[in-house]
């Protein structure tokens, strides 16, 4: 009786304790960013990690000083667009996938979809070359063209449109609903968590962006931020630890933003599906 009775509860607890290691596992390092941005920077050069002197200098620096708020604008304008265009594109031609009958439909799916093995350092050397040609570097639209869409996007909502009832769509003939009004009026709404999931991860991959916007921007006037951070470590003789460590801590705030909000959809789609 007993070890029926305790036996779940020890496993529970167990859980919990691997889950509170893996928590703080991940909880760590942030936290210790967050104290470094604190901390002077002769403290942080000597290897300290206590100083009587805590205080918000170092952002008050960053952000007085550096380009970071110019950064932090520069990757919201980029990563907002290529979300907002993945989110059409991607959703657009899962649609054609599952709900436009033509010849070939499935091989081009194939195709489009082996697109995902190339690596995209594979993909830079001709990107790089179009974009040149189209006098293209150096500009916003150097940073949001050549990920308007994705393979993996459309891989995701066609893998979610699949799901969507085929009665629905015999309905909507049978009321002479056109295909623009049956994708906005119920694909879409059908669809919400796996729109969500693909914006915040479409946001995130712009945003988390280095290679690219290395080679194709030059000047602080169109750098995102995780451009800009290297630039301005390496814009200084002596670097500035606390200032770069507390423009990183700017810099990670809207990514937890993003990461908060979509998880709060989530939660609200998953309540609202088992509700149905």
């Amino acid at each position: 009786m007993n070890k029926n009775i305790t036996g779940p509860n020890f496993q529970r607890l167990g859980q919990l304790l691997v889950l509170i290691l893996l928590a703080l596992f991940i909880l760590i390092p942030f936290l210790l960013g967050f104290w470094t941005s604190l901390l002077p920077t002769a403290d942080i050069s000597k290897g300290s990690l206590w100083s009587s002197h805590i205080s918000l200098d170092n952002y008050y620096t960053a952000i007085t000083q550096t380009p970071i708020i110019r950064y932090l604008f520069n990757s919201l304008v980029i990563s907002f667009f290529t979300m907002a265009a993945q989110l059409l594109f991607c959703s657009m031609s899962a649609y054609a996938f599952v709900f436009l009958e033509f010849k070939g439909r499935n091989t081009l799916f194939y195709v489009f979809l082996a697109t995902m093995m190339l690596p995209f350092e594979a993909e830079v050397i001709p990107n790089f070359v179009t974009v040149r040609n189209m006098g293209l570097l150096n500009h916003y639209a150097v940073m949001i063209i050549p990920f308007l869409t994705s393979a993996f996007g459309t891989f995701m909502l066609r893998q979610s449109f699949l799901q969507i009832p085929g009665e629905l769509k015999e309905a909507s003939e049978i009321e002479g609903l056109s295909h623009w009004r049956f994708y906005a009026s119920v694909v879409m709404p059908y669809s919400r968590i796996s729109l969500f999931t693909l914006a915040a991860y479409s946001f995130l991959a712009s945003w988390n962006q280095y290679l690219w916007p290395m080679l194709t921007t030059f000047s602080d006037d169109f750098r995102p931020v995780q451009d800009g951070l290297r630039q301005l470590q390496s814009q200084e003789s002596f670097n500035n630890w606390g200032m770069i460590q507390a423009s990183a801590a700017i810099v990670v705030i809207p990514t937890l933003i993003v990461l908060f909000i979509g998880q709060h959809y989530f939660k609200s789609g998953l309540n609202e599906g088992a509700v149905k």
